[in-house]
């Protein structure tokens, strides 16, 4: 099983410095709001992914008056204890070692501890823009999946090459349909494995939320988790080709799977557009626990589970379903954050689950 032992935070956001330890399965972080438990929940999850959850900016987690941050975390795998720590520089330069080793590249830190977050602004992975939606199935797939998430790097940068070089064709008024061609066969042999990925992958996890939505929601509903892709229509050399002229216009790249999306049906018909608020709750739920199934079942042992504020957004059913599931079934180490201490002893008592409560 994956734990974390311990994390010390220095000069990261409201912490100046402080030690926590971990003595259980579940950990209950308690407090007023704005004391700093969304902040401990991101200092985990900067262990795992090496970066915020909530903040895009590495600058923007350093603590107010301070040039850099430190983060320290005892993890166990199996019979191994592993020291992790990132440190940010006030020059910006951003360290991460395990066990005193320095990574080459921070890709190949995502997956050694995986971690699944269920955050109260989640609900844009429903109703926002379909960016939220790849960026989500972009996070499982690299947790899972090494050579994908090397494949998604490679692909973004190839990306960000053809967008620069077709806008500075618009500048020159100039055309290079030779140094154009070299790009897009880099960027096909990137996408295509991507796609094959997302599309091999979907089916599987379709089913996953499906059986997860039943346990949260407790009625049996019609809700499907499906793939669009360009690609699915036309192979992605042929959408190079119609699209060339139409990019050099645009000075970006109009077809790929960087305009893929998740579609979300119930009953066949568009989901944001007819779910309720607590459908809508119980499809984000069953993405979340389908996510960290499918982890799971990859990696032989259960992600992180991190629960901001998850209480003051579910119904009690919902709360009650969700949380037998984790602390039952799932098996790994779960936060959970909450204002009231009372609630989260009384909750787990019912659920005749051992909690190790700290109060912020």
């Amino acid at each position: 099983m994956l734990s974390l032992r311990s994390i010390a935070v220095t000069q990261f956001k409201n912490y100046t410095h402080q030690q926590f330890r971990f003595d259980e399965d579940i950990v209950a972080i308690t407090g007023d709001n704005g004391i700093g438990k969304t902040n401990l929940l991101d200092a985990i999850h900067y262990l795992c992914f090496t970066k915020s959850y909530f903040s895009g900016s590495d600058g923007n987690n350093v603590q107010h008056g301070c040039n850099g941050f430190r983060l320290e975390g005892m993890m166990h795998n199996g019979n191994e204890d592993i020291n992790t720590t990132i440190v940010l520089r006030e020059t910006g330069k951003k360290e991460i070692s395990c066990n005193g080793a320095a990574y080459e590249k921070f890709s190949q830190h995502i997956g050694k501890y995986p971690c699944v977050v269920i955050a109260p602004d989640d609900v844009e992975l429903i109703i926002g823009g379909s960016e939220e939606r790849r960026k989500f199935l972009d996070t499982v797939l690299s947790q899972i999946n090494t050579d994908y998430l090397q494949q998604l790097i490679a692909y973004n940068k190839i990306l960000q090459q053809r967008n620069s070089y077709l806008k500075s064709c618009a500048q020159t008024q100039t055309k290079n349909d030779a140094l154009l061609d070299v790009l897009d066969e880099q960027l096909l042999h990137a996408g295509n494995l991507i796609f094959q990925s997302r599309k091999d992958f979907l089916p599987g996890f379709n089913q996953s939320v499906t059986a997860f939505y039943k346990v949260i929601a407790g009625r049996d509903e019609a809700v499907e988790v499906l793939y669009e892709s360009q690609l699915l229509q036309q192979p992605f050399e042929t959408l190079l080709k119609q699209t060339r002229e139409k990019d050099y216009l645009l000075q970006r790249t109009s077809a790929g799977i960087h305009k893929d999306d998740l579609l979300f049906e119930m009953n066949k018909e568009a989901f944001k557009q007819t779910a309720s608020q607590g459908q809508r709750k119980s499809l984000l739920f069953g993405l979340k626990l389908a996510e960290a199934e499918t982890i799971k079942q990859q990696k032989g042992f259960a992600p992180f589970l991190l629960l901001d504020d998850v209480f003051e957004k579910l119904d009690e059913q919902r709360m009650h379903n969700l949380l037998e599931y984790v602390c039952k079934h799932l098996g790994g180490q779960t936060f959970l954050t909450d204002t009231h201490k009372q609630r989260i002893e009384q909750t787990f008592q019912q659920l005749g689950m051992k909690i190790q409560v700290i109060e912020l």
